[in-house]
């Protein structure tokens, strides 16, 4: 899940797969997905990347 939600982030944000991965450790990313993981894996797979665009959204207002 942690690895689509990197690949689809980078596509839809044209960064890096290395950018995305600084970017989601910065913002704590990585274990909000992994603590989240029984309500995600419940969910389409776009719900990752959605979750961490939410998150960072919160994170820069």
């Amino acid at each position: 899940m942690l690895v689509y939600a990197v690949e689809g982030y980078s596509w839809r944000h044209n960064l890096s797969e290395k950018e995305t991965i600084a970017l989601f450790q910065k913002h704590g990313i990585n274990d909000l997905i992994r603590k989240n993981y029984n309500t995600l894996h419940t969910q389409d797979l776009d719900e990752s990347i959605s979750f961490a665009e939410d998150v960072l959204s919160w994170k820069q207002d």
